[in-house]
């Protein structure tokens, strides 16, 4: 039986400012919470470190969008084909479709990237050099977090040059909500005819790769082990989505967090071998993502003493997670000493994410010759001038503006 009550109602607002503040406050209070999520509706919240990481990997909380529970949460009718990759789907299809992912999005592949992603991301501070060199303010979000992995992801999957604003653009609207039935039509257009680009001349790119996983692995669509055109598609529109935004968000909050720290950041110039760590830190005290994904209960299931009926809605709050003080000594601290790791910021389980070395080098690449450009960076403004994005599941910055000299 669930342990009925009336849901905790969330103020929106609040919310946004502060999802750290609201989950910290359920970790101490009520640690397994059904709360009215802005965007969601009601779910049962889950703040802390133990039960948050033993949820992650607990089969029992499932995510394949074909069995989702009966109720107001629909897809949108024109998403249905972008939404068949592994992330939505549970063992075997998970573990089919995470297999013939790898086979293209190699280790190998991201070390190559490597020498390319400092060359952008030294032209991209250059560029804002140009735009601030007379003291001006810049807003390091638009400047630079994000044009970085937009172009990154770009030159990986083998998208034009000339389509990569537009993308940039349609991937921010549609995590805003805006106008998303279109956004999402768009891009199922464009990676449709990107994938036959692809086919007819393959390249050296992870799309070209993608697509002969594909047609080498596929004796007919409902044979096992093959990769279908629709988990194709899908699979590089998850690409796209995860690949973008977390560390837009990692880049972005990662620089508030350094600049509003100091002393860490004096810290990370002279010991730039600390960098790795600092990566693990600035991912634990950041929380690119407030949350993990969908989850609901295929049977009943007790979490942290709570009992929760099959076919309810779980949410795992992972950003409490990492702030939990039972596995991060004063976790308000920022502190590149920590003890690195730990952190629930790529998930944990079957669905660790798959692009995580990515991140982890884009991140590195771009703190170190940030640093390293920048010395005299400051903050434009105070913190209780910024404004955050409208979304539960992203924890992401409107603007950064900052002062280069």
């Amino acid at each position: 039986m669930t342990d009925e009550g009336q849901p905790i109602s969330v103020d929106e607002d609040v919310y946004i400012r502060s999802p750290s503040g609201f989950f910290a406050h359920l970790r101490e209070t009520q640690p397994v919470a059904a709360v009215q999520m802005p965007g969601y509706g009601r779910m049962w919240v889950v703040t802390r470190y133990a039960d948050v990481r033993a949820g992650l990997a607990d089969p029992r909380l499932a995510k394949d969008r074909h069995h989702w529970p009966t109720g107001p949460r629909t897809w949108p009718s024109q998403a249905v084909n972008l939404h068949a990759h592994m992330l939505h789907r549970d063992p075997p299809d998970h573990t089919r479709l995470r297999g013939l992912m790898q086979k293209a999005f190699t280790p190998r592949r991201i070390a190559q990237l490597r020498p390319r992603t400092l060359e952008i991301t030294e032209a991209l501070l250059e560029d804002m050099a140009s735009a601030g060199g007379g003291g001006d303010i810049v807003d390091l979000l638009t400047r630079f977090a994000r044009p970085l992995p937009i172009t990154v992801l770009s030159e990986l999957l083998g998208v034009p040059a000339a389509d990569r604003t537009w993308i940039e653009v349609a991937v921010v609207d549609y995590d805003d909500r805006k106008d998303r039935e279109r956004i999402t039509r768009d891009l199922a257009v464009y990676f449709t005819d990107l994938i036959a680009a692809k086919r007819a001349e393959p390249c050296d790119d992870l799309v070209s790769a993608l697509v002969r996983v594909r047609d080498e692995s596929d004796p007919g669509d409902d044979a096992s082990g093959a990769l279908t055109d629709t988990e194709l598609l899908s699979g590089v529109f998850q690409l796209v989505m995860a690949g973008f935004d977390t560390t837009v968000n990692l880049i972005a909050s990662g620089t508030l967090a350094l600049l509003t720290h100091p002393e860490q950041m004096t810290r990370l110039r002279e010991e730039p071998s600390l960098l790795p760590a600092a990566i693990e830190e600035l991912l634990r005290y950041t929380n690119p993502l407030n949350h993990a994904t969908d989850r609901f209960t295929v049977t009943d299931v007790t979490i942290g003493g709570v009992a929760i009926a099959a076919g309810e809605w779980v949410l795992l709050a992972t950003s409490s997670a990492n702030g939990d003080p039972d596995r991060f000594p004063d976790p308000e601290r920022l502190d590149f000493g920590r003890e690195p790791g730990g952190h629930v910021s790529f998930g944990h389980g079957i669905h660790y994410c798959l692009g995580a070395p990515l991140a982890r080098m884009e991140a590195q690449v771009a703190f170190g010759a940030l640093l390293k450009r920048f010395p005299k960076l400051s903050l434009a403004g105070t913190p209780e001038d910024l404004r955050w994005r409208p979304s539960s599941l992203m924890h992401g910055l409107e603007a950064l503006p900052v002062r280069l000299t």
